[in-house]
């Protein structure tokens, strides 16, 4: 019987920290991600492909800042992050599927990977909103940043030195609106590309109906409740390390395999995994399983393959009454790998 998994990777499993992020670069990498996900599907598995889209958002904003000064004189529309989230998710979803198709292809396979672009409903009651913390786009000057706050109410935050960042709101995602054409497309077969950069952030009022707001959903959270949503038994989430380690970076490093819900809990509770690191992830993991997943996985890409078959990564295992809550964050102390 074939087993079902969501697979998630993020952006800059196409772009490495400190690349220029060339297209061909990206393409490249694609065509290694497409390799994994064929050979598994080869082997059984129904594949979900979720991706992030952090460093093609800001090559889209960048490029969108760059014509700011002419914008007016050539006649072009400004252009709100909720459209640059969409576009990603086009291009991104474009490449992993060609990619992933070619694969298929090579292996005679007549299996093919359908793109769906993916709205997330969001609350503008979120307290994320009155509160924005996430980076996005390039950083600015002090002036540039005064500028932008008084003329386009961009929320800035000094995040270094000198150094300028707009923010937006990470909200939580309530629902993934195509959750059910999701599940069609599997049923039918297909390897489903879904949810990139966490989908694009909606809300729905008695006015107006459905309209996209400005935020960045996280990846992995859209991708636990996507995965729960279909009914998909394993989640993995994919990394930049092989494993899950606590104590991370002192004498007492240990690496996790197997392990159990209630006890990752302790662990998050007890700061293992900071909210800029591994946090997020872990607590992904876990919303997954309280909700009826049954088994969460993080590893890296190398290692994907070997963790589905059981033989590499970090496995969360338990039912509902094994997680108190997989929301109640981790102090931003102790050491986890890096994301």
């Amino acid at each position: 019987m074939s087993r079902t998994a969501l697979i998630a990777i993020g952006g800059n499993a196409l772009v490495l920290d400190g690349e220029p992020g060339s297209i061909p670069r990206q393409q490249e990498r694609a065509d290694q991600f497409a390799e994994h996900v064929a050979d598994l599907v080869s082997s059984g598995w129904t594949v979900v492909v979720s991706h992030g889209n952090g460093p093609q958002v800001g090559f889209i904003l960048r490029r969108g800042e760059l014509v700011a000064p002419d914008a007016a004189v050539e006649g072009l529309p400004g252009l709100p992050l909720w459209l640059a989230v969409a576009d990603s998710q086009g291009g991104i979803g474009h490449m992993i599927a060609l990619a992933i198709d070619s694969a298929l292809e090579r292996r005679g396979m007549t299996t093919r990977a359908a793109v769906l672009i993916t709205h997330a409903e969001v609350d503008l009651d979120d307290p994320a909103f009155a509160s924005p913390t996430k980076p996005i786009g390039s950083q600015l000057t002090a002036e540039v940043a005064r500028r932008r706050s008084t003329e386009e109410g961009w929320t800035i935050h000094e995040t270094s030195a000198g150094v300028f960042r707009r923010v937006v709101a990470s909200p939580r995602p309530l629902a993934i609106l195509e959750a059910d054409h999701v599940r069609a497309l599997t049923a039918a077969g297909a390897v489903v590309i879904a949810g990139g950069g966490g989908g694009i952030p909606v809300v729905r009022d008695t006015d107006r109906g459905w309209h996209s707001v400005d935020a960045v959903i996280d990846k992995d959270r859209a991708s636990a409740l996507l995965a729960t949503t279909v009914g998909i038994d394993v989640l993995v989430l994919v990394t930049g390390v092989d494993q899950v380690y606590v104590g991370y970076g002192t004498p007492q490093q240990r690496a996790l395999g197997t392990v159990a819900a209630d006890e990752m809990q302790r662990h998050l509770d007890a700061g293992e995994f900071p909210a800029g690191s591994m946090g997020p992830k872990i607590e992904s993991a876990l919303q997954f399983l309280h909700d009826g997943g049954t088994e969460a996985v993080i590893t890296s890409l190398p290692r994907l393959r070997d963790a589905l078959a059981g033989t590499a990564g970090t496995h969360i295992t338990g039912g509902p009454h094994d997680v108190v809550t997989a929301s109640s964050g981790s102090a931003d102390r102790g050491g986890a790998a890096h994301v």
